[in-house]
């Protein structure tokens, strides 16, 4: 496996610690870049997980009550 060398840069900013205003700088850079979705985008994304949500737990449930049902026929 090949070594990597680092460049003077990335050693002197491993070196320098840790910035905690730099990195809210950082951060509220990249939040900048961020696409956010539109309301109305929002709300049917949300419903559609919440559909899912539903829909999983119910699934669940009777597959749940099936084995119970199954459990007490079989071991009485």
């Amino acid at each position: 496996m090949a070594k990597k060398t680092q460049t003077p840069a990335e050693t002197q900013e491993t070196t320098s610690g840790f910035s905690l205003v730099k990195f809210f700088e950082e951060t509220k850079e990249e939040l900048g870049k961020v696409v956010w979705p539109s309301r109305q985008q929002l709300i049917s994304e949300s419903a559609a997980v919440l559909m899912m949500v539903i829909l999983s737990a119910t699934l669940i449930y009777l597959v749940d009550g099936f084995f119970s049902w199954a459990s007490v026929k079989v071991f009485g």
